[in-house]
């Protein structure tokens, strides 16, 4: 009799506990633009975002060599996360997206964040032109588009900008040479 109870609330526990998974995973994914940082690079990023990429980029320059950015979500406020390089040293500067100030500097000293920015510094090493200008000449090159994200790679040997644009709704990438 009491094996049998034992395995019943054995029994009852897995099936709360599968029930409260699958609803966790169900709140988080409708639910993920407003807990922590979510980066976003769909057409819904801008509302309430005037501040475009390219000022942030280049407020973020008195923290050193922007090397990345994009628009993300975090504490239900849209913000620009732009991460630079000085010297040998990493940061995440993260711009207000209504004002285009600079609201917070941290250093990466360590994780995914790290290994992404000196990924990018590497390529922004080879880079002759600036993430600032080459998302200027694509934004003229592409009339009525906004910049979303840009992140540095390399094409075989060739320095590049992957960027994400936005017009009415209408999501694109561009590639854009940088040296």
């Amino acid at each position: 009799m009491r094996r049998h109870r034992l395995q019943r609330v054995r029994g009852v526990a897995g099936v709360v506990l599968f029930i409260g998974s699958i609803a966790g995973l169900v709140w988080g994914a409708q639910n993920n633009e407003d807990v922590g940082s979510t980066p976003t690079t769909h057409a819904g990023a801008l509302p309430g975002a005037t501040v475009p990429l390219e000022r942030g980029l280049a407020a973020s320059e008195c923290a050193g060599t922007p090397l990345s950015a994009t628009f993300e979500v975090a504490e239900r406020k849209r913000q620009l996360a732009v991460y630079t390089m000085q010297g040998d040293t990493f940061a995440e500067v993260i711009v207000d997206g209504t004002t285009g100030k600079i609201t917070k500097v941290e250093a990466l000293t360590r994780g995914a964040d790290l290994t992404a920015a000196i990924a990018q510094g590497a390529v922004m090493v080879k880079a002759k032109t600036s993430l600032r200008t080459a998302v200027e000449a694509v934004l003229t090159a592409h009339p009525g588009f906004r910049a979303l994200r840009v992140v540095p790679t390399l094409k075989g040997e060739q320095p590049v900008a992957e960027m994400t644009l936005v017009k009415e709704g209408t999501v694109t990438t561009v590639v854009e040479p940088l040296d």
